[in-house]
């Protein structure tokens, strides 16, 4: 009677899938807490972003496919359009929303990543913070970095022959602004984005940033839209 072993079976398969949807989930393992001490501030969580308060869908991370020359590993930023490629090969990249310079802090040209930091401290440039000064703005002259830090959870330093350029691609304690003109030059990420991206671009990577006005970028590479087979298994 191969009925009843069906039944059987059915019943254990049916059990199973009800105890994992009722079973409670264990959190993950940036939702623990942890030190906050100097020694511990890689391991600092990531805050949780509300929904209200992430940007626009279109600025959200996907995979998309990217018709480019240039090779895999290749960071492109394009400041027109807000979008930040990172070049997977094969016609294939990761594409992030960002918020870059404001007007008169817009800036073009290839640079590498000179160095990476995890949770970086911010030690605001001279003329920034004489600048916010008249504004009646105060900066400190040092920030330590952690959640409140505008720098966000992670930060590649932007180089050019050897030397800092002082910009850098960071994230942000105010995703709100990813899509947005706001910076003084850098460009922001969310910061479970600039995690993403920080895991998989080293020291020494190659970075295009395409300037406000968004010329040269219909020869540099091509947005052809969602990648479906990336995205259904990421990656």
């Amino acid at each position: 009677m191969t009925l009843p072993r069906l039944s059987t079976r059915f019943a254990i398969l049916a059990a199973s899938a009800l105890a994992l949807l009722i079973a409670p989930a264990l959190p993950s393992a940036s939702a623990m807490p942890r030190s906050a001490t100097p020694q511990a501030q890689s391991a600092l969580p990531v805050v949780q972003v509300a929904q209200s308060k992430k940007p626009k869908s279109e600025f959200w991370r996907k995979k998309v496919r990217l018709q480019t020359s240039e090779k895999p590993g290749t960071i492109i930023v394009d400041t027109n359009t807000k979008y930040l490629y990172y070049v997977e090969g094969k016609n294939r990249a990761t594409r992030y929303g960002v918020g870059v310079g404001r007007d008169g802090f817009g800036w073009s040209g290839t640079v590498k990543v000179g160095r990476k930091a995890e949770w970086p401290g911010w030690t605001p440039p001279a003329s920034m913070i004489a600048r916010e000064r008249k504004k009646g703005r105060h900066l400190p002259a040092h920030m330590k970095g952690g959640p409140n830090n505008p720098l966000g959870a992670r930060a590649l330093y932007l180089y050019k022959g050897g030397r800092d350029t002082i910009f850098r691609i960071h994230g942000t304690n105010q995703p709100w602004t990813i899509g947005q003109n706001m910076s003084s030059g850098c460009i922001r990420m969310m910061n479970e984005d600039v995690e993403h991206l920080y895991s998989r671009a080293g020291v020494g990577s190659k970075v295009i940033v395409i300037g406000p006005n968004g010329r040269g970028s219909e020869k540099l590479y091509t947005d052809r839209g969602m990648d479906f087979f990336g995205s259904l298994f990421g990656g």
